[in-house]
């Protein structure tokens, strides 16, 4: 095993997170899947709370430390996560891969290929569907509607992907903002020494550089709005 991974736990109820009962199982099969290899484990987060609700804030935490050090979600089993497809599709959302011990495959890859599978179903839809109007024109249907302005398709697609762009870009400031505030508790408090300390923790920008003051800058001003 190599890389770079956050633990996430889950316990449900308050006694089982004191009592350590069911976590210690969980951290315990987790370290024993990444036993082996080059790999770091950079931090354990564990959520006390029922499967059934979707705002779990160490989970969150989890995800951003995921995204900003580009490191992988591990988790003991499945059901930790959530007991209903649709968290695990926003979890896939989140652009963060996960790791599942006791099913391995049940990553990123294994939900693209469900999506695949949904978009090829779409694609025979589309076929039939084609098909069915060609045969309609050949039995003297009149077909017609309205086509479309392909120039006005083409800005509202530019303006939606500038929307998704600056998207991602304010959800990764806010993941970095508790990260940033532990830096400025430390002392490091201009924008240079919060670059540095960035750095020195090796958090990579968006595109995997390094971090100056006038990245740090941009960051803490998309936090703001």
């Amino acid at each position: 095993m190599e890389g770079k991974f956050v633990a996430y736990y889950r316990v449900s109820t308050k006694r089982q997170g004191i009592s350590g009962l069911g976590l210690e199982a969980q951290r315990q099969a987790v370290h024993q899947y990444l036993n082996g290899g080059r790999w770091k484990l950079l931090s354990e987060l564990t959520e006390v709370e029922t499967g059934k609700r979707n705002d779990r804030p160490q989970l969150e935490q989890a995800l951003g430390l995921c995204r900003l050090h580009k490191a992988t979600l591990v988790i003991a089993k499945l059901d930790r996560l959530a007991r209903n497809v649709n968290f695990i599709s926003s979890l896939m959302e989140s652009k963060v891969d996960f790791i599942a011990v006791d099913f391995p495959t049940a990553n990123r890859l294994t939900v693209h290929i469900l999506a695949a599978v949904a978009e090829h179903e779409a694609e025979m839809i589309s076929t039939r569907t084609k098909a069915a109007l060609v045969a309609a024109k050949a039995r003297g249907t009149v077909l017609g509607g309205q086509r479309g302005d392909h120039k006005l398709n083409h800005r509202r697609g530019n303006r939606l992907s500038a929307r998704v762009r600056g998207a991602t870009a304010s959800k990764r400031a806010l993941d970095l903002l508790p990260i940033i505030a532990s830096i400025k508790a430390a002392g490091a408090t201009s924008l240079h020494g919060i670059a540095q300390e960035l750095n020195e923790r090796a958090i990579p920008t968006a595109r995997g550089g390094e971090w100056s003051a006038v990245q740090v800058s941009r960051v803490l001003a998309r936090a703001e709005n």
